[in-house]
């Protein structure tokens, strides 16, 4: 589990107005919030962020908020971001803080390892969900989850419940869909080259 500390500050006044004069001082506005935890705005560095977000486990990583306030010493993890859609640059970003004794729901990234038999055999992987909610305690949320396709043929799929999940680590219930699957030609597509080849022979 990636670990941070991020130096905050309080933000005083709320509104569009205000959030657009923090931008201009390069800052980010941002909020806290959480079951059993009172919400607060708060500004952010953008390098310090930055800093946060290049990693893999971005979204995963349990940051530790320091800084003059209640919300000193809060774990929370990224919730939200909206982006400038032009530089791609946070504009604002949520933060959801966690009790560290309580479970918590997450998604976390899926990344499908090797090379199936069905692409062997002229098939297409096709991930179906590139990402999936897990809940656990926060110390046991895994950075992604690895799965393994090398022995899916043609046709084959697998499922939310086929997926191997680290200890402490379960699905929500009635869970179950499509994770991934191997296509391939269909049956008619095959028999409609057959034929095109046995006219060609003739």
């Amino acid at each position: 589990m990636a670990q941070t500390e991020l130096n905050v500050s309080l933000r005083e006044g709320l509104g569009k107005g205000t959030a657009r004069s923090l931008r201009r001082e390069g800052l980010v506005p941002a909020v806290m919030y959480g079951k059993g935890v009172a919400a607060c705005a708060l500004t952010v560095e953008p390098k310090k962020l930055a800093a946060i977000l290049e990693s893999e486990t971005a979204w995963n990583t349990l940051i530790t908020l320091k800084g003059e306030g209640d919300f000193d010493g809060k774990v929370v993890i990224l919730k939200d971001m909206q982006l400038d859609p032009v530089r791609g640059v946070p504009l604002h970003v949520d933060f959801q803080a966690l009790n560290l004794k309580e479970k918590a729901h997450v998604m976390v990234p899926l990344v499908a390892v090797g090379k199936s038999e069905g692409e062997k055999q002229g098939g297409n992987l096709q991930v179906i969900r590139h990402e999936i909610e897990l809940v656990c305690l926060p110390t046991n949320i895994p950075g992604s989850l690895e799965v393994d396709v090398t022995g899916l043929n043609i046709g084959d799929a697998l499922h939310a419940s086929d997926l191997r999940l680290p200890a402490g680590v379960e699905l929500p219930p009635d869970v179950n869909f499509t994770v991934v699957t191997v296509t391939g030609r269909s049956s008619e597509t095959e028999e409609s080259a057959a034929s095109v080849e046995e006219e060609t022979a003739e």
